[in-house]
């Protein structure tokens, strides 16, 4: 079938690094729209004669782009290789995974936190979406119950603060907010369960988060803003935040 002289502009490639430069030249489309959600790539033998590269070239560029939630390959007569709207999830464990790599300092994690929450916190309170505040209540709820064991009050720590960028609106500002909180999740509670005064810092945490919420829910957007920020720094002096610490270290799994 003849290539359609308004679509994608498919150049030779050199022969190095071939699915490489595959990636490349597809991101290249999509970056300037000739390439959009739910577009068809050329077949693959077409695409690789079209590049200049190996089958195995575009086939290995193909597996690379379907991991990270770019492209989706369905069998079949109507099916085909095709640009995908990047899933929420693919981005946020690409997100954690280069957080968690990446040898941040702490203290520019903690920054980054500040920034992204406080504008979170500031949307939330006039955007109110229901199910990020639903995830806010529920973590509440989970984060005040008797007895409740420092790993699942991690764990509610954790969806709150995701809970929060949900109620923002902001689909990006909450992938980035996951990414960050859910690399630090391992170091959280690792200094948790160091914690010789437990008691009176979960007290503490508790009432910070319920600060938070209840500033967001009454649509008090500055009060929040600054609420989360205190709450981010002040936990972390806390809880003596330590990377060398035996668990100590920004983990993806944890």
């Amino acid at each position: 079938m003849p290539s359609d002289p308004s679509g994608p502009d498919w150049k030779p490639l050199r022969r190095a690094s071939a699915h490489e430069l595959v990636i490349g030249a597809i991101e290249e489309q999509i970056a300037a729209g000739a390439l959009t959600v739910g577009d068809l790539l050329p077949p693959e033998r077409e695409l690789a004669a079209r590049l200049g590269v190996s089958r195995a070239g575009v086939r290995e560029a193909v597996r690379v782009l379907e991991s990270h939630g770019v492209l989706r390959s369905r069998p079949g007569v109507d099916g085909g290789t095709f640009v995908t709207p990047v899933p929420r999830e693919a981005l946020t464990r690409f997100l954690r995974l280069h957080i968690a790599l990446s040898n941040f300092a702490l203290e520019d994690v903690v920054d980054a936190r500040v920034v992204l929450e406080r504008a979170s916190a500031a949307r939330a309170a006039t955007s109110h979406a229901e199910d990020g505040m639903t995830v806010m209540r529920e973590a509440l709820e989970r984060m005040e119950a008797p007895g409740v064991s420092r790993e699942d009050f991690n764990a509610a720590d954790t969806a709150f603060h995701s809970g929060l960028a949900e109620a923002s609106g902001s689909a990006v500002s909450a992938a980035l907010t996951v990414s960050i909180r859910t690399a630090l999740r391992g170091l959280i509670l690792a200094a948790m369960q160091r914690s010789t005064s437990w008691e009176a810092v979960s007290d503490q945490l508790r009432a910070e988060h319920r600060a938070i919420y209840d500033a967001v829910a009454a649509g008090h957007g500055e009060l929040a803003a600054e609420l989360v920020e205190r709450h981010i720094r002040s936990a972390a002096d806390d809880l003596h935040l330590d990377p060398a610490a035996p668990g100590g270290r920004l983990s993806p799994w944890q």
